[in-house]
């Protein structure tokens, strides 16, 4: 359950193992054997169990498997770097219970709430950004029989990556019927076309609850531009939302353009809610605006029955008191737990997609094409 944690008291018939390059298995008594690796010159005086194998290198447009888990269990953590420069240019993927398709599929950075590829710390309950680009995940990750995680690398460089995936093997879980698959989306919109709403998630289906929204929004306007509200569509709805907010703003917990007065955005990072990323021009070369928000439905899930699709506005503020619909950048990360290990989802993003130069030419409307239907 997601609703709230497990007692850290209760007694549990479970095993704990970590997968990291000191042990790409998880085996019991598997760390620390390594005998080559990225430490290896390093610890050349030293020999095995003294930091041998770190870390691994991923080469440009090469996919590898960050950890493979047969069996029933439940990821619990995970902890992982890399620079900076590759925080969009890594695409994070996992697939539950041998499915080809995955249920995760969100830039590296997006996932841990650092889409724009520059540190803000973020202290919430579910992920946490420590300095500098120590990223951390504590949404529960449940399986049935096995869980696979690979990381992209979409650059045309090599990467080095450290990472720790921490599971819990509960052979309990190969029978339950209550626990729902983790899911995680990316879209983006670049710019947004004019009178349309950024659509979070569409053409889910099945049981399931959204527990959470990431939002790297990039201001391509003058002006207030947190107006626009957020639907959630539930089961039957088709033309008007059974969910909706009064504002963006308001949807991420802060009120009043997120401004106190006399420091103007005030960045903020709570357990379940926040805008840790205020982005700002610095007059010569980053002329926009770039907020990174991020609410938690952890203590008030939302629930769906049969399907869902979620959506935000646009909306700006200008003089004479009345709205105006914009043409801003908003890339999203929604995360919802779903009976079935996969679902629609929309296109693989490609590394222009991806870009987080606000010069860069505008990229397709991924919200706007239609979604791949799992094998």
């Amino acid at each position: 359950m997601t609703a709230s944690p497990l007692p850290v008291s209760r007694l549990r018939a479970v095993r704990t193992r970590s997968i990291s390059p000191e042990n790409f298995d998880g085996s019991a008594g598997g760390g620390g054997r390594a005998t080559e690796g990225t430490g290896a010159a390093c610890a050349r005086d030293l020999g095995p169990t003294w930091k041998i194998s770190p870390s691994v290198d991923i080469g440009p447009g090469e996919t590898f498997t960050l950890a493979e888990i047969d069996g029933p269990g439940r990821i619990t953590h995970i902890w992982i770097t890399t620079h900076k420069d590759n925080w969009r240019t890594l695409l994070l993927r996992a697939y539950w219970d041998g499915a080809e398709e995955p249920a995760v599929e969100v830039p590296y950075g997006d996932f841990f709430c650092s889409g724009w590829g520059e540190f803000s710390q973020v202290s919430s309950a579910m992920v946490a950004a420590n300095p500098h680009g120590g990223f951390n995940s504590y949404w529960p990750m449940p399986f049935r029989t096995g869980a696979r995680w690979t990381l992209e690398n979409l650059s045309t460089v090599s990467v080095r990556v450290y990472y720790q995936i921490t599971y819990e093997l509960d052979g309990d879980l190969a029978g339950s019927s209550d626990e729902g698959y983790f899911h995680a989306q990316w879209r983006r919109s670049n710019p947004l076309e004019y009178m349309k709403t950024h659509v979070l998630l569409d053409g889910v289906t099945g049981a399931g609850h959204y527990v959470g929204t990431y939002l790297a929004w990039g201001v391509n306007s003058n002006g207030w531009w947190g107006e626009g509200e957020v639907k959630f569509y539930l089961d039957d709805d088709e033309e008007y939302p059974t969910i909706c907010g009064t504002g963006t703003e308001d949807y991420f917990g802060g009120a009043w353009n997120f401004d106190v007065p006399g420091q103007g955005y005030t960045a903020f990072s709570t357990p379940y809610l926040g805008m840790p990323q205020v982005i700002r021009p610095d007059g010569l070369y980053v002329s926009q605006q770039r907020f990174g928000l991020y609410r938690w439905h952890v203590p008030d899930p939302i629930h769906f029955a049969t399907r869902l699709r979620v959506e935000v506005q646009a909306l700006g503020w200008r003089s004479g008191w009345r709205y105006l619909p914009l043409r801003d950048d908003i890339a999203s990360t929604s995360l919802f737990y779903l009976d079935r290990p996969t679902t629609n989802r929309p296109p693989a993003p490609s590394a222009d997609d991806l870009e987080v130069h606000l010069g860069a030419a505008p990229v397709p409307d991924l919200g706007a094409q239609p979604p791949r239907h799992p094998a």
